[in-house]
Order: structure tokens, then C-alpha cells, then sequence
């Protein structure tokens, strides 16, 4: 009954602001949906949810606009990646995302170098959009199940995923035009 309710409410302002009562819908319809076919458990969703959060405000406090970092968390395996601007910066927030509660692994992938620019990010983006559109369109493994993160041209594939499937997703995100590499931070289950 909230759930309907807020998802209304989203809707009538979505109408007042830009006429885009469907996407909302669908979105939070698409949302759902998603939730209820992840591999984790809600419980893990929502704890990787405030890790990517508490580190994002622990970053920001202490570095600012001196770094570009993101914060990918999923079941408790915290993915690094951007840009900061020396080794130091680099150790401590790898140090700092080790002592987060529940986290249990960290993927260091930051760089030391400038933070990237907003083309390059976009860039990033649409990589990710096209990765995901060609794991839907090759269908062989529920294309949720793998979160895939764009950095540099570098797409990062995370998941609770078969060798399989890890494999599958991995030929896939490389044959996909502007993927300058992949990286697999996968858990694999039996």
C-alpha cells in the first residue's frame, strides 16, 4: 500500500515536472523486479547500499574535489575505481573502505592521476549501457545478476555468478565496442 502510494506521488510530481508519469512507473515497477531476482539476499542488498553511501561521505569529507572516486559494493565486495592524486590518498581510502562494517574484500582499482573529465565519464556510461544492452540481447544469464562499473574505458563485472555465466559475461563486455579491458571481481557459485 506505500509502495503504491509513493510510487503515486512520484508520479503526479513527475507530471508537474516533466510529463514522464511511464518512466517512473516503470522504473520503480523494473526496480522491483530486480530486488526480488538478485542473488542476495535483501539484507546484503541493502547493507552494500550503505557501504557505497558511507564511503562516499567519508571520501568526500576528507578529500573533496581532490579525487574522483566510486564506491561499488556488492555482497560485502567493495570495487574501487577513478582517479586520486598520489599514493597516499590511495592507500587510505583502500584503507578506509576495509574497516567499513560488512565489508569482507576490497578491489583497489583507483589510479594515481587527475580526475577524469565529464566526457570521459559519460564515455564510461554509455559503455556500461551498451554492455548491459548486449547482455539482455545475448540472453544467457539473467542479465541482473551482473553489476558492471565503467572506468576509463576498464569495465569491471561483479556478480554472484557460474563460471559459466562469468564467462559468458566477460566475452560479452569485451566484444563490446570502446571496452578497452575487462576485469572480473566476481564470487562464483557451484
Amino acid at each position: 500500500m506505500r509502495l503504491a502510494a509513493g510510487v503515486a506521488a512520484l508520479a503526479a510530481v513527475s507530471i508537474a515536472l516533466s510529463g514522464c508519469v511511464p518512466v517512473v512507473v516503470a522504473g520503480a515497477a523494473g526496480g522491483a523486479a530486480m530486488v526480488a531476482t538478485d542473488r542476495r539476499t535483501t539484507g546484503t542488498q541493502v547493507d552494500d547500499e550503505g557501504i557505497e553511501i558511507k564511503m562516499g561521505q567519508q571520501i568526500t569529507a576528507q578529500y573533496g574535489e581532490r579525487v574522483h572516486v566510486n564506491v561499488t559494493s556488492y555482497n560485502g565486495v567493495v570495487l574501487l575505481t577513478g582517479e586520486v592524486p598520489d599514493q597516499g590518498v590511495w592507500a587510505s581510502i583502500g584503507g578506509m573502505a576495509k574497516t567499513m562494517p560488512k565489508v569482507r574484500v576490497v578491489q583497489n582499482e583507483l589510479v594515481i592521476a587527475q580526475p577524469s573529465e565529464m566526457s570521459q565519464r559519460t564515455n564510461d556510461a554509455y559503455i556500461t549501457s551498451k554492455v548491459k544492452t548486449r547482455f539482455i540481447e545475448a540472453s544467457k544469464f539473467p542479465p541482473n545478476v551482473v553489476k558492471v562499473v565503467t572506468e576509463r574505458g576498464v569495465v569491471y563485472l561483479m556478480g554472484i555468478v557460474t563460471r559459466q555465466e562469468g564467462d559468458a559475461a566477460g566475452g560479452i563486455a569485451a566484444g563490446t565496442d570502446g571496452v578497452v579491458k575487462v576485469v572480473k571481481v566476481f564470487e562464483y557459485r557451484a
